[in-house]
């Protein structure tokens, strides 16, 4: 876990940070729309990057004027897109630790892939 993804803030203290009341906060969760941290006493801790995301989700409702269904679409599309960037650059490493050269995929015939990927590895996409 990153420094940025450490529990450090209570609801209330979340709350008052960015001017809710932590019902909304609970409500947000409910939803789906929030993934804060629990302790073992099922106290609800945010993180550097839960209230960035806070922050995101509500300058979509309050600035831009997106329903809350429109955040959770939004949300969805920008964690799958952070982790298609990971995976890109997951296999980016993999094919330089591999001795693959760019210009060995330059000069690749269309369609033939990069890798090949075991028949295990390769998973279902949810479009919607």
């Amino acid at each position: 876990m990153t420094d940025r993804g450490k529990p450090l803030y209570m609801i209330g203290v979340v709350a008052q940070m960015v001017g809710v009341h932590p019902q909304t906060l609970r409500f947000y969760e409910k939803k789906g729309l929030l993934r804060p941290s629990r302790t073992e006493g099922r106290t609800r801790m945010y993180s550097a990057e839960d209230v960035e995301e806070l922050a995101r989700l509500l300058r979509l409702t309050r600035d831009l004027g997106v329903n809350l269904a429109g955040v959770e679409i939004i949300t969805r599309m920008r964690r799958r897109m952070v982790d298609m960037q990971r995976q890109i650059e997951d296999l980016l490493a993999y094919l330089r630790e591999s001795g693959v050269a760019m210009q060995d995929l330059e000069g690749r015939a269309p369609g033939e892939a990069l890798v090949k990927a075991a028949a295990g590895q390769l998973q279902p996409v949810d479009l919607y």
